[in-house]
């Protein structure tokens, strides 16, 4: 689809998703800016560390994928230009995601996460935390940066707030508004649930964040890790044996969100497999 199916009739609200595959496996990538970047990749150092019995890359030099960064900036410059040609940039709200962190976990990754753990197909940092850029006319001001916490999740009502539409039933997320002008957000938690292997090598897992605080619940065993990610974004210091008050509130927490939406949990493999059940 291009920039100009975008658009909609003068007068009409739309909602557009346009959803960029370039930085998905295969990386083609043009072939000019690909030697541009192979010219560029100066950085010396190990390109791949260890991660327990794999190596997963370390450092951002990889060409290719440089490459299809700016292919994908090149297609949302279209989209922007379209806009501006059509008049309605004014009156548009624009959010600029991802669905997932980083692929950097298997050997042969095209990036780095660092210094977040993990990566796509992990429950630690690397594999949920993602970028956010938003442009909303009248609301956001250029340039500026919020530390709130938000999800994907707050996308609906956050649109829905904009056009003075009201619910009729409970959804899931908040109206993040008050965030993009500069507010702090009333979240008590949020949660991830994960329960399944991931060919990246992610384990079953799932999370609670609370605050700085984050709780890591792991499906293979029912053991738990705790990390402060104010003072340690890399998730390398569990806290669980010295906080067990904060662990136990948490986990409570987590386990009566797991009741409220019916989640779903590993199914026995074989005569012998038992998985773990919170």
């Amino acid at each position: 689809m291009g920039p100009q199916n975008l658009l909609s009739k003068k007068g009409e609200s739309i909602s557009r998703l346009f959803s960029l595959f370039t930085l998905s496996p295969p990386f083609p990538g043009k072939k000019k800016e690909v030697e541009k970047y192979e010219t560029g990749r100066k950085i010396s150092g190990e390109e791949f560390g260890p991660l327990h019995d794999r190596k997963v890359r370390i450092l951002q030099k990889h060409a290719v994928y440089a490459a299809m960064v700016e292919a994908m900036d090149e297609a949302v410059g279209k989209v922007l230009t379209a806009l501006d040609k059509a008049g309605i940039s004014d009156d548009t709200m624009i959010f600029f995601t991802s669905d997932n962190g980083g692929l950097s976990t298997s050997e042969g990754s095209p990036t780095s996460n660092l210094p977040f753990r993990g990566g796509k197909g992990w429950v630690y940092e690397g594999g949920i935390r993602e970028p956010w850029i938003i442009r909303y006319p009248g609301v956001t001001k250029p340039g500026s940066v919020s530390s709130e916490i938000i999800c994907s999740i707050d996308l609906l009502p956050t649109v829905a707030s904009s056009v003075g539409y009201k619910f009729t039933h409970q959804v899931d997320g908040i109206d993040i508004t008050p965030a993009l002008k500069g507010k702090r957000l009333n979240r008590e938690a949020l949660y991830w649930h994960y329960p399944h292997y991931s060919n990246q090598g992610g384990i079953p897992g799932g999370a609670i964040r609370v605050g700085n605080y984050k709780l890591f619940e792991n499906y293979e065993n029912g053991k738990v890790s705790l990390y402060n990610l104010k003072e340690d974004i890399g998730e390398s210091n569990d806290l669980s044996s010295n906080e067990p008050k904060r662990v136990k509130d948490m986990r409570d927490r987590l386990h009566a969100w797991y009741k409220e939406v019916d989640a779903k949990f590993l199914q026995p493999k074989g005569d012998s497999s038992n998985p773990w059940r919170p």
